[in-house]
Formats: C-alpha cells, structure tokens, sequence
C-alpha cells in the first residue's frame, strides 16, 4: 500500500504542478480565460433552444451577450429547464446527456432543479481540486488520512425524463476516486440516510475505531451538531465499541454496515481508552477522541459567523479552512488561506459579472467583469455556467476584500435582499409571507404588523416571530402562531426543515414586543433612509443580524431548552 500510495503522491504532484501554474497564469489575465471560456459555452450552445431564442450565433464579445441575454434569476431559465425535465434536453445542451438534476430550495414553495451535464462535472471537479492543492500544501499527510465527509442523497426522485434528481454533493462522491473514498469514515450507502441523527451515530460509530484527522462539512452548524451528538450520546457510543454492536433506533442498511465492517468489530481497548477521556474531562469531544485532528473544513464567512465561537470548546485550536463559495450551480472561489472566507475567483469553471448593490433593481444597472471591481465594495454576482445558467442572479451578496494577481480575492456577505440564511435554510421573504397567511387562517387570528428575524441565545440560532403582544391577546395565543408558523415553514422550505430537523435550527419563536413598537421602529427607519410614508414597506423577513437586539422585546417570555438529541 506504501508504494501505491507513493504512486499516487507522484501522479497528484504532476497533476498539482500543472494546474498551479495554469491558475496562476489565469489570476494574472483573468479577462483573457473568462472571454475564452464564454465563448466555449456559446460556441457549443449555440443550436440548443436557448441559443436560437437569444442569437447566440450573433454573439461574439461580452456586449453583445449582455445585449442578448438579459439578467435574470430561476424563472425566467425555468421553461428551458422543464423541458430538459421532460426529456428535452437540447432546450439548453446541444449533443449532451443530462446526467442528473441538482435540487435545491426556491425563493417561493417551488424546488429548483440545476441540470448536470459532463462538462459542468468536469468544472466542478478542477474546483476541487484546485482547493484541495491550496488545502493541503503543508499537510499533505492529511490527504489519505480518515476524514468524516458529509454527502447527501442524489437520487431522491426522478425527472419525468427518467434522470435522478439530488444532492451534487452525493453524486461527486460517487465518482470520486475509490483510493480517495477509502479515507471517508461514512460509507457512500449511507447518503441515502435521510434520518440525521443516523448519519451523526454512524459517523461517530465507525470514526471512534479510525484515527480521524479532519471533517468536512459546508455548514460550521453540521460540525456543532455532529460534535455535540457524540458527547450526548457517548455512553451508548462507547458500549457499542466495546461490544461491537450497533443502536438498533437507527435504519442502517445490511449495505451500509458491510462497507464499514472492518470498523465494527468488538474494540474493548479502544473503549476504555474513550472511557478514560470521559472520566479526565467529563465529554467525549472531537479534540480529545483524535489527537491527530488536523484539520476542520467549514464555510467561515457571512451569517456563520456565529457558529465559530462555540469551535475551540470541540475542536481545540485546530486549523479551519473555507470551503469556498459553492452552490448546487457552480462553485465561485477557492481559498488559499486558513481561517478567512476569501476566496480567489475560480475563472475556469463560471463566466462571473458583477453588479454593485445599489443598482441591482436598475433597469440598466452598471455590469462589471472581475478585473473591474473595487476592493472594499459589495455586489450581486451574476454565474453563467455549463449547466444552462446565462446571466443567472443567485441572489448572493459578495464584497471584493483583495486581488490574487488580477483576479478578485472575494468574502460572501449574505442572501440578497428578501432573503436569509443563517445555516443555509435560504428563507424567503414570501416564503414567510405565505406561512403566516396560512398560519392565521388556520387559528382565526388577524395579523397586521409583524417581522421575522435570526435570533442567537444559547448555541442554536432560531427565526424569532416579533409582534405586538396586544395584536395576538396573549402569549399563549402568540406562542400557538409562532409554532403553526414554523410547521408552514417547514412545509414551504426543504432546507429549513432539514435544518430544523438536525438541529441546526431551533423552533420559531415568539418574541413579544410592547404596544407601539412598530410605530417607533418605522420612525428611525424612515428618518435613517431618507424614505417618504409612502414609499416605505415594512419588510416581513429581517435578515440582519443585529435585528433581534435591537427591538424592545417584552422580558419574561419563556424560553425553549436547547434541543439536544438524548443519549442512550
């Protein structure tokens, strides 16, 4: 294994050595590679349905793109993607094999369906690996290490084509390397576990026999919740490793269990040696069942921010490393530091524009290429992709905090306007509109003035629901709507409810404001904006996080417990 390992280490470094020098090459003139790679992806799409509707045969500089394409989010690309649903795939590919559909949450009820092809595969592979070669420059012991790697299902449904509909990350790590999926302490079955709290017990179970060295999860918030179901659950975790046995609760398939056999047979040693850390420190935290961890791979930036605080009580001081800006369509940066959210523009895989803030409801709002943004300013940021994205809005608010040669060093900031996200739940402000419509429907309320808005207290963060207390009668009434609220939510939205239901997310609560709270709110907004009565509109969704503290909330409300999984 020692020479195959060798072998490999030579085949990567030529493979490292390569790359370096053509991202390095491509940061220095990144007008040249991004031109080139737009007219790759209009040359070749130029027949499909798309194509003809919007010239693109007529296409042949950026201005006349833009003049061709407008700007846009899902919708107006989603009759094009319907058709490829149904079959009809050279509505966006010419001569190309749909390989699966992406899915992710919209910004109404509504699912979004992101189209797989080969060669947004192959883009999204060099992304990772181009981070995988910042990453481990210095650690490459890590690379063949045991690592927990969160992946999810990507075949939960199928288009009416046929082709399954799922998770990009599920489906990347079916076709990753097998000499690199060894390294994974989860099995590839176990994506198919819906069940968190199984996918939590099975990492657990399996990482306290291997000498993990590094978890990787986009979510700070996994990380938390993954470290804190193994102190939570230690007793049941340690007599299981003793006796080589598994919790009979979880629905963990015969298939799941033989990939990962090796690491379930009876370790009474390793057991008391868990022990022993249970009675010196009282937890069984991830800094001390692996003294080799050496690495924690999480997005550091944005609204996750808050999350980090609670790290060095798991994780020590281990080193943290951005994952980068990714999404089901595209991944955006690669970082090439530790313990910052910047990220280097990644001009291979997406022709990126930008727009400044302020002007993102212009009708002809001013467009910037990467080499034309300024450092310190804000933008919504614009992906045209391999997967059938033209000038596609992903409602992502980016500040350019650096250059990389000539390319932008780039931090995400939040969800655009009518939009939050603290763990990636993506809420919307409609989203929220809807649940409390149906909400007071369902219990006969009227409700006039409310907002909803993150909350942090304690160590999980929940959407508070602030309202005068006089509008509901009580609490106990404000309490009931707060609960329907959060069902409709979780309804409406599949990525709140999953991370409702891994707790990554507390229930919405009501937070109780005092008669004219609202009145004296709208006052300081309009005096700070500089809006007239008439043109102001109270926002339904809050996503700053400074909200919740700065509203006069009414003491005394109580406050739900902490939800932490029982051990046992």
């Amino acid at each position: 294994m020692r020479l195959l390992d060798s072998l490999i280490f030579r085949a990567l470094d030529r493979k490292a050595r390569r790359l370096g020098a053509e991202f390095s090459q491509a940061a220095d003139r990144p007008e040249d590679t991004q031109l080139r790679l737009l007219k790759t992806i209009v040359r070749r799409e130029r027949n499909t349905g798309f194509g003809r509707d919007h010239k693109f045969s007529e296409i042949r500089t950026v201005a006349d793109f833009r003049r061709q394409v407008p700007i846009g989010g899902y919708e107006r690309l989603a009759p094009y993607i319907d058709r490829v649903l149904n079959g009809e795939t050279e509505a966006l590919f010419r001569r190309q094999s749909v390989l699966m559909f992406a899915m992710t949450s919209g910004t109404s009820a509504a699912r979004k369906y992101i189209p797989v092809t080969r060669n947004s595969v192959d883009a999204h592979r060099k992304g990772w690996f181009l981070w995988a070669l910042a990453t481990y420059e210095g650690r490459q012991h890590l690379i063949f290490r045991p690592k927990f790697n969160f992946s999810g299902d990507d075949s939960e449904c199928f288009a009416p084509s046929g082709v399954p509909c799922g998770s990009i990350s599920g489906f990347t790590a079916r076709m990753q390397s097998p000499l690199v999926r060894r390294t994974y302490c989860l099995p590839l079955a176990a994506n198919k576990l819906h069940d968190t709290h199984a996918k939590y017990y099975l990492a657990w179970r399996v990482g306290l026999t291997r000498d993990v060295a590094s978890w990787m999860s986009p979510n700070p918030s996994t990380h938390l919740a993954l470290a804190r179901f193994g102190d939570a659950n230690k007793e049941r975790l340690i007599r299981d490793v003793r006796d080589g046995t598994l919790a009979e609760q979880y629905a963990l398939t015969s298939e799941m269990t033989r990939q990962v056999r090796h690491s379930l047979r009876p370790n009474p040693r390793r057991a008391r040696e868990l022990e022993a850390i249970v009675r010196r420190t009282g937890h069984l935290y991830p800094k001390d069942v692996w003294p080799n961890f050496g690495l924690l791979a999480c997005w550091l930036g944005g609204p996750l921010t808050a999350y980090l605080r609670f790290f060095p009580e798991y994780f020590g001081d281990v080193p943290k490393r951005d994952l980068g800006l990714i999404a089901s369509e595209c991944r955006m940066t690669v970082p090439l530091e530790d313990d910052t959210p910047a990220g280097v523009l990644d001009l291979f895989g997406t022709f990126f524009e930008f727009v400044p803030v302020d002007e993102i409801d212009s009708p002809q709002p001013t467009v910037l290429l990467p080499h034309e943004l300024q450092e310190g300013c804000d933008y919504y940021v614009l992906l045209t992709t391999s997967s059938g994205l033209y000038r596609y809005d992903i409602q992502d608010v980016v500040r350019c905090v650096g250059w990389h040669g000539r390319t932008p060093l780039i931090e995400f900031q939040h969800k655009g306007k009518h939009i939050s996200s603290v763990t990636g739940e993506k809420l919307s402000e409609i989203q929220v509109s809807r649940a409390a419509d149906a909400a007071c429907e369902r219990l006969r309320l009227r409700l006039a003035s409310y907002a909803v808005a993150p909350c942090f207290e304690g160590s999980i963060p929940y959407y508070g629901l602030f309202v005068e207390l006089d509008e509901v009668g009580d609490r106990w009434a404000g309490d009931r709507l707060a609960s329907r609220i959060d069902e409709e939510l979780r309804q409406a939205n599949c990525e709140y409810d999953a991370k409702r239901a891994s707790l990554r997310l507390g229930p919405l609560r009501l937070r109780p404001l005092p008669a004219g709270a609202w009145v004296e709110f709208d006052r300081k907004r309009l005096k700070k904006t500089g809006a007239t009565a008439e043109q102001y509109k109270r926002p339904r969704l809050f996503a700053e996080l400074d909200f919740a503290a700065s509203m006069p909330t009414l003491r005394g409300v109580p406050v739900t417990a902490e939800m932490l999984p029982a051990a046992g």
